[in-house]
């Protein structure tokens, strides 16, 4: 019988996974092992293997597609089975031929290959259209026709009865000026040409009347003559995969939060003092695991501690509930080629400083290089993003949903401190103006105004600059 692949759940908060690529197409022989497919989650990506011996006799998703876990996405038995029955056995649904390009598994041409197979057209069902009858558009003709904005009357339709099928609108498509986003949007006449980038259609260009795509433009336009390459060159790159399901992530958690940020620097001094020593330090410090401890591992360090101190920042909104956690799960920002991932530190606050820093050099590594776990990749509690290392000295981290806060790290730079009392009055300057140069790290945090409010956050904010600037005794306390 033949086998049904469906799309795996990679981890228990994933609910759908994009299909990236397929290695293999309708007709391949393939073995259990075989990799078929490589999908990804607004995570990490994974390859999908056949899970049976056979042919490939049914890809059910095209690349890009979002699909639901535990879906069927291939079918693969012997020659000549009958995949639909396949399907129909195991109760799992095909999705519909008019939103899935699957090549001679749509509609279109599967009423064409028929009409081939027996002689027989669809014209006496489908008469060709009179003046005062509808145009006959396909289902995915004129989804595509609306999405482009391209008007469907005077198109020659190329399917059974002259029915306007999917590819007469690519082909009008690619004799016809781009539109921008907002062109499509708006209402009014398409000009035959465009004045934005590259001749692009403007929303300002439809509100003029300069005559409708296809038709004889009523009044000459000056620019219609001008070649398209005097813009340059033009790379337009789709969003898809990892990077828009960032990106809707993103604008959601802005649409859903009432974000607010809080910055302020502590002095960095012991924090750099304690860090070269340990890195100078090859013999005990490397021993023990501290050989490599970075600015950032201390950062952790220090919220783990804080935040069973101050729970409510260690917390997530969900709906009308807040749930606040015991244990610190942090995680921490990670720039990989596919975007940005965050990796969860689990028992943040039950590890030493060592094993932080192993552990966040661990998970990072994984990000990067695309092994990363679903799990390893879900459940944090809190979150740190450093864009320290890039000289950045202050920027508004946007909140990773459903956490209430986010904390980001800035760069360290110097500044003026007043010299306390009774110390010698001598600056670097020897002008004895009262003020020594002190280096300074920076944090900006971002929290859900809706659960907390500014007071406890500048609390605990003031707490991790304390922290940071006596990092040696956060140490000796454990």
């Amino acid at each position: 019988m033949a086998h049904i692949l469906i799309m795996p759940r990679q981890g228990n908060t994933v609910e759908s996974c994009i299909i990236t690529d397929w290695k293999v197409k309708e007709g391949d022989t393939v073995k259990a092992e075989t990799a078929v497919c490589e999908v990804e989650t607004d995570k990490a990506s994974f390859e999908v293997p056949a899970g049976a011996n056979g042919i490939v006799l049914k890809i059910i998703y095209k690349a890009g597609d979002d699909v639901p876990v535990l879906q069927p996405i291939a079918v693969i038995g012997a020659a000549g089975e009958d995949w639909q029955s396949a399907i129909g056995a195991a109760g799992g649904a095909v999705p519909d031929a008019g939103s899935k390009e699957q090549g001679a598994g749509s509609s279109e041409q599967g009423t064409e290959n028929r009409e081939q197979r027996t002689g027989t057209s669809s014209q006496t069902t489908t008469p060709l259209p009179t003046p005062h009858s509808p145009l006959p558009v396909s289902p995915r003709a004129r989804n595509l026709a609306e999405k482009e904005a391209l008007p469907v009357t005077g198109l020659n339709g190329s399917g059974p009865g002259g029915r306007v099928i999917e590819r007469d609108v690519k082909a009008a498509l690619e004799t016809r000026p781009a539109l921008t986003a907002a062109a499509k949007a708006a209402g009014g006449a398409l000009p035959d040409a465009g004045s934005g980038i590259g001749g692009r259609i403007t929303a300002a260009d439809r509100a003029e009347d300069r005559g409708s795509f296809g038709q004889p433009s009523q009044l000459p336009t000056p620019n219609s003559q001008l070649p398209f390459s005097t813009e340059g060159a033009i790379t337009e790159t789709p969003i898809k995969g990892i990077r828009k399901v960032i990106s809707d992530k993103m604008h959601k958690s802005l649409a859903e939060s009432a974000q607010f940020t809080l910055n302020a620097s502590a002095s960095a001094a012991k924090l750099q003092e304690i860090r070269s020593r340990m890195k100078a330090s090859e013999g005990f410090c490397g021993e023990i695991g501290l050989g490599k401890i970075t600015v950032n591992d201390l950062v952790l360090f220090a919220v783990s501690r804080l935040l069973p101190r101050f729970p409510f920042m260690n917390a997530h909104k969900t709906g009308d509930t807040i749930k606040t956690f015991e244990r610190a799960n942090l995680g921490h920002a990670v720039d990989t080629p596919k975007g940005l991932m965050v990796p969860v530190i689990r028992n943040a606050n039950l590890l030493s400083l060592a094993q932080i820093s192993a552990e966040a050099k661990r998970l990072a590594s994984a990000c990067q290089s695309g092994s990363a776990k679903p799990d390893e990749l879900s459940g944090s509690s809190f979150t740190v993003t450093n864009l320290g290392s890039l000289g950045i000295t202050g920027f508004t981290p946007v909140l990773n949903t459903p956490e209430v806060a986010i904390l980001g790290v800035c760069g360290i730079e110097m500044k003026p401190v007043a010299i306390p009392k009774g110390e010698a009055n001598n600056c670097e300057c020897a002008c004895n103006c009262g003020f020594r140069l002190e280096p300074h790290i920076g944090f900006s945090l971002t929290i859900n105004h809706q659960v907390v409010d500014g007071a406890p956050a500048a609390r605990f904010l003031k707490a991790l600059c304390e922290a940071i600037a006596d990092i040696d005794l956060l140490l000796a306390a454990g």
